[in-house]
């Protein structure tokens, strides 16, 4: 097991490191191998990156982000104006889908709502906007609703876990209930546990995952 000063090093040069986290005020603390972030950021962006480059440290259990984000006036935008730059993002990227999903923008935070067929198209979505100027944070709120079989849920689950390099499948089970997939047993790093999540997220009828999968290093 890894100590919280050795995780705190590690996290503090990750961020040091990721090309896609521009100079920030991030102080970082660790206890019992969760991660708390606080401070100040310039984006969005920078606070959903300094979220992911803390999860990809080995001995990390959790991640507490309490980054505030200040915007340069520069990026400062009315709601009216980022909604339609959100709009015109999740078109570009689904363009025959995105009319089911709904941009609603309240001083600087993007909510998106909406039923799609496939995770893969709520991700992008938030994928889409993530990255836009002038927002302060966003909430995917959309709902994933297919049709699907929860024993073919289960094997295209298990089957992707076998084909997965990142992921001991034997540690894994994998339950179904209707579109909920709940995933059970031990991985070695949280990178794993949440590579396993996303590969039954991939899956097509998932429309929750509940993640009970432990971390034993």
């Amino acid at each position: 097991m890894r100590s919280d000063e050795e995780i705190k090093r590690d996290v503090e040069a990750e961020f040091r490191w990721d090309p896609d986290l521009e100079e920030a005020d991030i102080a970082v603390a660790v206890k019992n191998g969760v991660v708390t972030l606080t401070g100040f950021v310039k984006s969005y962006k920078d606070k959903w990156e300094a979220e992911r480059a803390a999860k990809r440290i080995h001995g990390v259990l959790g991640v507490v982000n309490d980054l505030e984000v200040r915007l340069p006036g520069i990026d400062e935008k009315p709601d009216p104006e980022i909604a339609r730059e959100a709009v015109a993002a999740i078109k570009n990227q689904l363009p025959f889908s995105y009319e089911k999903i709904k941009v609603v923008v309240r001083n600087g935070w993007i909510t998106l709502e909406g039923d799609v067929e496939w995770n893969y198209q709520r991700e992008a979505a938030e994928r889409a906007v993530r990255r836009l100027t002038g927002i302060r944070g966003a909430t995917n709120l959309i709902q994933v609703r297919p049709t699907a079989r929860p024993l073919e849920i289960k094997r295209q689950i298990e089957e992707a876990f076998r084909r997965n390099a990142e992921i001991d499948a034997n540690r894994i089970t994998v339950e179904t209930d209707d579109g909920t997939v709940i995933l059970k047993g031990t991985v070695r790093s949280w990178a794993e546990r949440q590579e396993a999540e996303r590969a039954a997220w991939s899956a097509p009828g998932v429309t929750k995952v509940i993640n009970r999968i432990v971390i034993r290093p």
